[in-house]
C-alpha cells in the first residue's frame, strides 16, 4: 500500500479522515506508523498528497489529517482492454496489474474456451472486483479508479457493440498465429484484445478480423494471461 485511498464517507471535518479498518491494520502492522509520522494520500478519483497521522481517538478509530493536495495522479493508458475472461484466481491477478500499470477501461467478455462456471465466480461481484482495482492503484500511486463490464455473449458484442468503439483507435488481437510482433511504443489510443486459456477459436479470430482486429503476436513463447497482459502493455505503452 503506497498510498491511502481515501474516500468521501471516511472524512471526519474538513481536513480529518478516518482511516479503514484495513488501512489502519496496514499502517500499524506493515509500516509500524507512528503519530505524527507523514504518509501519502490520495482522494478517490482526485488529487493526491500528504496526510499527518493522529494516531488512535478515544473510540480506537485512527484519524489522519490532510496536509495538502495537489499532485495529479498519473496519466492513464490509452487503451481499452478486452480480456475473455480467465479462472477467477487468475483473474484476480490480471484486475491488480492492471490497475497498477494505468488501464482504465475494461471488458470482461465470454468466449467458447471460457469455462461457464466462472461466470459464477465471486469474484466477479462487484465488491470484490472493486477491492482487487483499488489494491492495484494503491499499489502504483493513483486515485482513477477503472471502469470495467461484462459482456457475457461474444459475438452480439463483437457484432453490434464493438463497431463503434473502434473508430480511429489502433486494434490489436493478441493471438500468437498468422501474427505481427507486438509493436512498442505506441502513439495511438488503442484496444488490446486479450483471450482465454487455449485462445481464441478460428471463428472468435474470423469475427475480430472483420471489425479490423490485427493478430499481434510476443514471440515463439506462449505465455499464461497473467503474464501475457502486463508484457503486450509493457510494450505498447513503455512505463
Amino acid at each position: 500500500m503506497n498510498v491511502i485511498l481515501l474516500e468521501e464517507n471516511q472524512k471526519k471535518t474538513a481536513n480529518c479522515y478516518v482511516l479503514s479498518k484495513r488501512q489502519q491494520e496496514h499502517m500499524s502492522q506493515i509500516i509500524k506508523i507512528k503519530k505524527n509520522d507523514k504518509i501519502k494520500v490520495g482522494l478517490l478519483n482526485g488529487l493526491m498528497g500528504e496526510a499527518v497521522y493522529q494516531g488512535e481517538d478515544e473510540s480506537g478509530l485512527a484519524l489522519i489529517d490532510i496536509l495538502y493536495l495537489d499532485k495529479k495522479p498519473p496519466l492513464p493508458l490509452p487503451i481499452t482492454l478486452i480480456l475473455a475472461l480467465p479462472r477467477p484466481n487468475m483473474l484476480k491477478r490480471t484486475l491488480l496489474n492492471i490497475s497498477a500499470m494505468g488501464v482504465k477501461k475494461i471488458i470482461l467478455l465470454n468466449s467458447a474456451k471460457v469455462e461457464k462456471s466462472y461466470w459464477q465466480s465471486p469474484v466477479l461481484a462487484p465488491e470484490n472486483i472493486y477491492r482487487i482495482l483499488i489494491e492495484g492503484l494503491e499499489q502504483a500511486r493513483d486515485t482513477i479508479v477503472p471502469t470495467y463490464e461484462m459482456m457475457t455473449r461474444f459475438r452480439p458484442y463483437v457484432e453490434d457493440i464493438l463497431p463503434s468503439l473502434t473508430v480511429g483507435k489502433q486494434c490489436l488481437l493478441a493471438h500468437p498465429y498468422q501474427a505481427q510482433a507486438c509493436p512498442i511504443d505506441v502513439q495511438q489510443e488503442s484496444i488490446l484484445a486479450v483471450g482465454p486459456e487455449g485462445g481464441w477459436n478460428e471463428f472468435e479470430v474470423s469475427k475480430w478480423q472483420e471489425a479490423g482486429f490485427h493478430a499481434v503476436h510476443l514471440g515463439e513463447r506462449i505465455l499464461k494471461v497473467e503474464t501475457a497482459v502486463p508484457v503486450l502493455l509493457s510494450r505498447l505503452f513503455p512505463l
